[in-house]
Formats: C-alpha cells, structure tokens, sequence
C-alpha cells in the first residue's frame, strides 16, 4: 500500500465511560486505565471510583503519532491493536507506604478503520478479564463489562485515491498437522516457528514469523468457526487474544487451492503438531522443513482469498534455491535475534518497521477430524518479525545440502494449513451484468413474434375444422360398436334399434371419458368464436345478460355446427388420401443419412426444411450451424450459431458455439466474452471452462489458462463425485471413504501431480492439420517406443498401472441383455452425427470437450484439444483417443492413418463394440467389403450396442445384398426399420423382399419408403419392377391373344429400356 506523506499525524484514544464494573473489595473499586500501543505505553487515566451501577467516567485521551518515515507505519495500524488495561487500586492498610492494584481485565480497539479511510469512529469494546478477576462473574442482569471508546485523527490518514490504489494483505497460519514422533519439546528454550516471506517490488522480500507454536496431542477437537488471534505476545487477559469479529470457519477441501484438495488428503491423524520449525539454547535449528505455496492463484480474475494445505519438505538449499530463487532460509539470517529475544523474552521484539500491511492470524494444532472427515486446525501465537532477509549465508554456516531431521516430515507426511487473504483481487473480474451487455451488443436479441389476429372468419374456420375431426371420430367409435350389426341389418334397421344404439354410444363416450375429451377440444374453438365474433372480452354484469348470450351463441354455434355436418360427405371421408406427417426429429436422421452418405445438398435441404417448420426452435439453427461446421463453412455456421443465441441469450451452448466459432475466425475479443460470459451464467459447466482456458493457451496468458483448466478439473472432480454418491445410493452401496478416495485419486487435477501447480501448455499450429500432423508424428514415436521396450507409454511419468487400466467387460456387465440396453439409449444419441465413440468410466475435462466438439462437428477445432488429452497426466493415448483421432482422419479420407490408429484402440480394449464399428465404417468406405462384414457382424454381436448402430445396419445390409444373402440382408433392415425407420432402411427391406420374390412385402416396403421420401429415383424404380413384373407374368401365362395390345407393350418397353415380354 502506498505510504501517506511524510508530515506526523496524531491518533488520539479516548475513553469516555466503562460499564458493569466491579472490583475485588467491592461493586464501587477505584479504578484506571492504562492505555499501551506496540509496546509503548500511551498513558494512565485518573484515578475513578465505580458508581453503585457499575459504571465510571473515565474521559480519559491518549495519543501517538503516525509517522511511516520513523515510526508508527500503516503496518503496525493494520495488525496491532491499543490495549486498555483496567486496573484496581486497592485502600492502603496501615504501614503501607506504597498502593497496591490488581489487574482487572483487558480492551482491545482495532485501528484497521483509519486505514479504509476513516478519521474518526466510535465502538464498544469489551472488556475480558484476566484469569482470577471478579469480572468474570457479571454483575447481576448484567452482560459483559465494557468500555466506550472513540479514536480520532485531525484529517484521513490515507487519500481516496491511495485506498482506491492499496490493498490489504492478511496471512492466517491456521496449523500444522502430522509431526514426527521425535518432533517432541525437550525442554523450556524449544520455540515451535513458521515463517515466509512476502515479495516486494524493487525491495528484499519482508519476512514474517509465526512463533510459539504449542503441540497438542489428538484427541482435542476445536469448535468451527473459532475466532483469530492477535500476533501479539504477552496479552494478560486471554479474551484480548481475539481479533474481533474475525473467526477460522474451514470449509470443503475440494474448495481449497492447495495439496490435499481431494478425498486421498484427508488421513486419519495419529498425532497433530504446531509449526515445523525449533531452535534451541544454542540457536540450532532442528527440523528445518519448507513447504511450497502456490500464490498464482491471487492472479485470478475476482479471487481474493487463497486457502489449502500443503506438504512440508525438508529444507535443502539446492532444492529451495530451484524452486524459488532464495538462495538460503531467513531463519539463520535472523536467528541470533531469535536467540536474544528467547533470552530476555521479548516475543515481539521488531528489528525494522518496513513491512507491507498485514494482518497475521493463527490457531492451534489439534489431531482430531471432524464429521466430514477433516482435521480440525488449533491454534499458535504468532508474531511479526519485519526485517529484510539476506542472500548470503551467516559467517560460518555452510549452505544446507542434507538435512536427515526434515525428510521425517515427508515420511510423517506433514501438512501446514494456511490462508492468504486481500482486500480487493488483484485482477478484477468481470461483472455478470457486464457480459450480458457486451454479448447484447454484438448478437441484439431477436424481437418476439407479431401477434396476428385470426378474425370472426378465421374462428369460423377453426370451429368448422374441429366439427369435421370430432363427428369423424364418434362415426369411427361407432363403427367400432355396431359394424357388424350394421353390415348385417343394411336397410332393415328400425327406429328403435337406431334409439337403442344411440343410447349405448352415448354412455360409451361419456364412461370412456371421450365426451369430455371432445369437449376440451372444442373449447378452445369456442372461445376464439366468443372473442373474434362476438368481441366479447369482459365479464358480464348481470346473470340475465349471461343467460342471453348463451342462448344466443349456442343457436348460432348449432347452425354453424349443421353447416359443417353437411360439407362433410362420407365420399370425402373414404376418399382423403391419409399422408404422413414427418416429424422434426425423422427429419434430422434424414438429414443425418444425407450427410454421412456425402449427398451435402440434400442433407441441407432438410435441416432448411427443418428451420421452415419451426424458426423460432434454437436446436434447429445449432444443428444446421454444426452441419455448416462440418462443410467448414464457417461464415454460415456463424451466422447459425448467433441466430441461436439471438433467441435466447443464456443459452450455454450457443454462448460456446459462438466463442469456437469467434476463435476460428480469429475474433478473439469476441471469444472471450462468449466463453466468459458461459462460465459466468453456468460455472459448473466443464466444457466452458476448459474453451476458456483454450483460448487463454492461444492468447499465452499462462495464468488464466491454469486457473480455467484447474476450475474445469474441479467441478468435473465434483460432478463425478456426486455421480458415484447418487449410484450408491441407489444401489444402496456404502463403502469406506479411503477406499472411495484412492479410486477418486485417479481424476485429479488436469495437469498437476505430486503438488505441482504448472500448467501444461501446448504449442499447436494455426492451421488443424499442421496440428494433427505434429500428433500423428507423436503418436509414431511413442508406439515405436512401445514396441521396443514392451511396455505401454502413457505419459512422460511413471506408469501406474491402477489409473485407465480397468477391463474392457466392465462395463458390459453392467447392462444385462441388449434388449435393456436399447431401452435405456437416448434417442438423441442416434441422431446426433457419430463422430466421438468409447465414452470411458474415468474422463478428463479435455475428454470432456472433445465429445462436445465432436457432437457439434467442430473437427477444425478438435485437434487442439485432442494434444492436451495426450500430454494430460490423467489423459494420455486411450482408446476413445484413438478413436476419436481415427475419426478425424476418416473424415480427411486418410483411411492408413486412421486403420493404424483404430489398431492401436483395439489393442487397448478389444471388446469395445465401438471400435469394430468404426473399424466396419473404415473398410466399407475404403472398399474392402469383405472385412467391412466381419466388422460390422463382430459389432452386432456384442451384448452392448455401439454408438451408432443405424449406419452398421445400412451398410451391412447393403453388402448382403451385393453378395446375394437376401434373407440376411431382410433380417438386418428390418432391425434398422425397428430402432430408426427412414426411406434408406425401407428401401433396403424392399430390395431383399423383392428379390426373394415376396412381392406384396416388398411393396409395402417400398410404399413406406416412397411416403418418406418421394423425391428418391431409385425406390420409384423397384416400385416400378415390383407392379411390373407379376403383369408381365400373368399376361404370358395366360397368353394374351390380342396382337395390337401385344405389339404396344412391346413399343412401350423398347421406349422405356425394358425387356421383350416374350422372355
């Protein structure tokens, strides 16, 4: 914080009256206050006598001046407070020279408000007593004894724009936990320490020191929350101890930022300890360790507060020095002090008065956890020692290189608990409402539809339309009732039979509960009548008005009624050709089928038709945008994705869309307020966080890019988490949770291992396949290292063989019969294009967005991510890698690269049904029909489907028709005409069933075909030798005599290409 001028201030204290005093000779003691700032005293008040009330008026002022140049610094108001001591002042007895006085308790008044740019306040403090005093029984209806205090300075002590450009830090050292066993006092000088150092900008590194650590055994469980204490020693009352209105509250470990943030960091402690460092008489230190803290973090957008545990090591010069810069610890830089100040106990002595402004907060080591299984911090006295550390060794003390004393903290596996706080980030983070405005300035939300008016004759129309639907109906129910009778009697039906049945519709209609259902739906007819005919809007005033309009609209609605009755002929009922409807979704697997078959104007024509019939359904415009993608056309496929999120500006994936796209296009600003406005309205999304932390990469903004992929890692650390609790809890499964944390362990950070907080940072090319190059020569090294050494190679660290080694049945045992497993598949899955494949029980965030990159066809923009998954620690080349990279290369038409790869997926799980599928896709399109067969045939097999079944049908049904098994070919269409029915399927049906000479089926087929897609030549084509050829055949066997009708047909079949009849 920038330093006030140089000119002294004053800082006056005044004590204006006490409350609910008592003393140890009685409720009217004689009092006063001494009043004491960083070791100085400021002064002693007179001498008052304690009314019968308990109250005093003491109207007592003290004062030190604030000078940073000499002095009082902004440091020392921002972490020590100005004790008032209460004093008694026992009646002299008789001889007694001199008077005796018992300490009654003690005050505390925090300075922190002159330094948010306060000049004056007033507070209440309390006033806790000392150990023995009478104040700790409160007088009768009386609460805690207190002060009145108010504190003044002449003018603020800092200027608006110096609090604007300051920050406050405050550094917590909550515990430390898990000592050694030899880590035991053996005797009064032994002094438990932590200290660090805080960086300055063009000044040494200021050290502090946390000091009289005390050691607690387990068993001692603290209270949460638990209030902070002043690192201040010697404090007489232990209620002044605590900083007011500050407390230690723990919290989530999966919310920490440090080493054991996940479930294998919590241990069950045998025993806890203070902080890791002791000195002796002779000045030694013992048990030297160092433990490394991640400040990067307080870099974040918005963050401001930093808390987790971390490992202790033990302290090695060269090792400190590689890490750090420092080339040995303060504590032998200022160890002597520490000798001196043990000797005359002077806890808090102060060698320099230049430090940054902090406020150092403490607590004490206890062993116990609490019910969620963390240990609960104590607490340690902690002080300040502000001097400026040197980087030379002391005379006499060579550099440290083996310390056997530290390495028992890495086998106790010790930890220290601490928390790094300012009052303002560092890096402001953008607003939310900031985001909204900006994503609102490029893509102007689409206006809402006109609401257009139908008129009187537009209700008519509707009402007539809902007579003809409902008198259809009730002549169907009751042709369903009395059809037989009907067709038996014709025109011998009485009137009394005609009465009998109308009598068994009518209770027929109103017990089935379908006279109510043809009420509701001429409801909706109705009103529109009384509104666009009648103008009718408002309530009526009158019960006789209501009753005449009712009779005046029912006469009018049966008249309308016996119109409609009458445009209803039983020839227009009989002869309406019934046509079907196809819905959005037959739609899009058309539009699929097009698009996989390479038939890209087709494809097109039916995402447009699909955005003609519902302009306003954003998943309409996201599926033509990523079909654009795939075209890599990425102007249109913009235009697509803005269109989306112009109908809904919260949509996420619109938001992400919109952000790839932006990057693609090299409109980077843009990007980021798509991405950032995503995190922001979804931050549990990994997806977004991870594009974040991608577009971060791309701009080398290192700290960004960490803190996206490490939020990504957490919330999918999360959400697998709440995952495995929601399955046993439906399974009724309840296992140990260090069990549960060592298989958890496996999905740790996204690149941080061993405590490690450096990010992985990929340089890929512009272009992708400069991109997929680079991975592909990647891949040739690590396979050829493979194959020398034997041993699979995973990543540049040690193979674990308990991380992604699982066995491929697995997770077929799960799913006990195919005929389940199709129930549960997601219809949306089979529409959606298959282009990612093998979704694993471990993931990764970049995993993650692979499968949503893939899903939405974003292959340009794939392999940049497809490089993290390879150097991840928790990644690495895995089957759905490969197969996803196998996809890729499909889609170039490299078909060698993608076999070798789909190799390398098979080899890693063999029975995966997704890999012989792709595998089956590979040789079909490359031409091998053969091996396309076997493929396809293995996949159908496996109890689990894959994928993507309806194009595993088609094609093999295609090769047994090429190969002349058409009873194979039948059974395999009718399977896809089952799960998926589109034109292709049936058409395939059709084609076997015609040519095993099942001509009335194969009409059918064919007839199904043609109603869903009438546009195709080739189903008209069998369509045509399916009506021809039986012609044919009965005109020869009965011999057709007449010579004239003989000799045109044959004209008309040498016209059209068909054959001589005579054959």
């Amino acid at each position: 914080m920038e330093q006030v001028p140089s000119t002294g201030r004053l800082v006056q204290i005044t004590v204006t009256e006490g409350y609910d005093l008592k003393g140890f000779k009685g409720d009217t003691p004689v009092t006063f206050i001494r009043a004491e700032f960083n070791q100085v005293v400021l002064g002693d008040s007179a001498k008052i006598t304690v009314s019968p009330e308990g109250s005093a008026k003491y109207n007592f002022t003290s004062s030190f001046e604030f000078n940073p140049e000499g002095g009082i610094t902004l440091d020392d108001l921002a972490h020590k407070p100005v004790f008032l001591t209460v004093t008694e002042v026992l009646p002299k007895e008789k001889k007694q020279k001199e008077e005796k006085t018992l300490i009654l308790g003690q005050a505390v008044v925090d300075l922190l408000p002159l330094l948010e740019g306060q000049s004056s306040f007033q507070t209440t403090v309390p006033l806790h007593p000392v150990q023995g005093s009478p104040l700790e029984t409160p007088r009768s209806n009386a609460k805690q004894c207190s002060l009145e205090v108010k504190v003044l300075v002449a003018e603020p002590l800092l200027t608006t724009a110096q609090i604007s450009g300051g920050n406050l830090l405050k550094v917590t050292l909550e515990a430390a936990y898990s000592v050694p066993e030899s880590f035991i006092p053996t005797g009064p000088g032994q002094n438990y320490m932590v200290g660090l150092q805080v960086p300055s900008l063009g000044e040494k590194d200021y050290p502090i020191l946390f000091k009289n650590g005390t050691l607690k055994l387990g068993g001692e469980r603290e209270p949460v929350p638990r209030p902070k204490k002043w690192p201040i020693a010697n404090i007489l009352a232990p209620g002044a101890n605590n900083i007011p209105d500050a407390f230690i509250v723990g919290g989530p470990y999966e919310e920490e930022e440090g080493e054991l943030n996940h479930p294998e960091g919590c241990h069950n402690l045998a025993r806890c300890a203070c902080t890791q460092g002791s000195t002796d008489e002779e000045g030694q230190l013992s048990f030297h360790g160092v433990a490394y803290v991640n400040m990067v973090p307080l870099l974040y957008p918005g963050v401001k507060r930093i808390r987790g545990a971390f490992h202790v090591y033990p302290y090695l010069d060269s090792v400190v020095h590689e890490k750090t810069k420092c080339l040995l610890s303060f504590f032998r830089d200022i160890g002597h002090h520490l000798i001196h100040n043990n000797k005359i106990g002077g806890i808090n002595s102060l060698l320099s008065k230049q430090a940054v402004s902090k406020n150092l907060k403490e607590d004490k080591p206890v062993k116990e956890k609490d019910i969620d299984g963390r240990p609960r911090p104590g607490d340690v006295q902690a002080s300040s020692i502000k001097s400026q550390s040197s980087d030379t060794p002391l005379e006499g003390e060579p550099p440290l290189s083996h310390n056997p004393e530290g390495q028992q903290y890495v086998e106790a596996r010790t930890y220290i608990v601490l928390e790094i706080q300012l009052d303002k980030a560092l890096v402001p983070k953008r607003m939310p409402e900031e985001l909204a405005r900006r994503v609102k300035e490029m893509i102007p939300p689409r206006p809402p539809l006109t609401r257009r008016t139908g008129g009187a004759q537009k209700a008519m129309s509707d009402y007539h339309i809902q007579i003809k639907n409902i008198s259809r109906a009730i002549l169907d129910e009751y042709y369903r009732m009395f059809g037989k009778q009907v067709a038996k009697l014709e025109s011998d039906m009485d009137s009394e039979t005609l009465e009998e049945q109308k009598c068994q519709l009518s209770y027929e209609l109103n017990c089935s509960g379908k006279y109510f259902a043809f009420k509701e739906q001429l409801k909706h007819a109705v009103v529109k009548i009384v509104r666009e005919k009648y103008l009718k809007t408002t309530s009526f005033e009158s019960q006789e008005e209501l009753q005449t309009f009712i009779s005046e609209l029912y006469v009018f609605l049966v008249d309308q009624m016996h119109v409609a009755l009458n445009q209803t002929m039983p020839d227009d009922v009989q002869g309406t050709i019934a046509t079907i409807f196809t819905s959005s979704e037959q739609l899009r697997l058309f539009a699929f089928e097009a698009e996989v078959n390479e038939n890209f104007e087709m494809a097109a024509a039916y995402y447009k038709e699909r955005l003609v019939r519902e302009p306003q359904n954003l998943d309409h415009w996201l599926d033509y945008g990523a079909f654009c993608l795939l075209t890599e056309d990425n102007i249109k496929a913009q235009e697509c994705f803005r269109k989306a999120l112009s109908l809904n500006q919260s949509h996420i994936h619109s938001l992400l869309l919109c952000g790839v796209l932006a990057v693609l296009l090299e409109n980077y600003e843009q990007a980021e307020i798509f991405f950032e406005d995503a995190t922001c309205l979804e931050p549990t999304n990994v997806v977004a966080w991870t594009l974040l932390g991608l577009y971060y990469e791309i701009q080398n903004n290192d700290i960004r890019m960490e803190m996206a992929f490490h939020e990504a890692s957490k919330q999918l650390q999360a959400q697998m988490l709440q995952a495995q609790v929601t399955k046993q809890k439906s399974t009724g499964v309840v296992e140990d949770i260090e069990e549960r944390g060592k298989r958890e362990s496996s999905l740790g950070p996204w690149g941080i291992t061993n405590g490690s907080a450096t990010a992985i940072k990929v340089e890929a090319p512009a272009g992708p396949g400069a991109a997929l190059s680079i991975l592909d020569k990647f891949l040739e090294e690590s396979s050829k290292l493979q194959s020398d050494s034997q041993e699979p190679i995973l990543t540049t660290q040690t193979w674990n063989p308990n991380i992604n080694q699982k066995p491929s049945n697995t997770f077929i045992k799960e799913i006990p019969t195919k005929k389940d497993a199709s129930k549960c598949q997601d219809s949306s899955a089979l529409l959606h294009p298959g282009l990612y494949y093998g979704v694993s029980q471990t993931t990764t965030i970049f995993m993650e967005t692979i499968r949503f990159l893939m899903k939405v066809k974003a292959v340009q923009y794939v392999h940049r991510v497809l490089a993290h998954e390879l150097l991840c620690p928790q990644g690495g080349p895995s089957c759905e890698y490969y197969l996803v990279l196998a996809q890729t290369h499909i889609l170039k038409k490299d078909f060698a690269k993608a076999e070798e790869y789909l190799q390398q997926a098979a080899q890693m799980d063999y029975l995966n049904p997704n890999v012989w599928g792709l595998k089956g896709h590979l040789y079909f399109l490359s031409g091998n029909h053969s091996e396309a067969k076997a493929c396809y045939e293995r996949t159908i097999s496996f109890v689990v489907d894959a994928s993507e079944m309806h194009f595993i049908f088609l094609r093999l049904g295609l090769i047994y028709l090429e190969e002349k098994e058409y009873e194979k070919a039948k059974k395999t269409y009718m399977q896809a005409c089952k799960r998926s029915p589109s034109c292709l399927t049936w058409l395939g049906l059709g084609i076997a069933c015609y040519r095993l000479e099942e001509l009335t089926e194969a009409e059918d087929a064919l007839s199904e075909a043609n109603a869903l897609n009438n546009y195709n030549a080739e189903v008209w084509a069998y369509l045509a030798l399916v009506c021809l050829k039986p012609g044919l055949q009965y005109m020869i066997k009965l011999k057709l005599k007449d010579e004239a009708l003989l000799a045109e047909i044959h004209t008309l079949q040498e016209t059209v290409g068909f054959g001589n009849p005579s054959f």
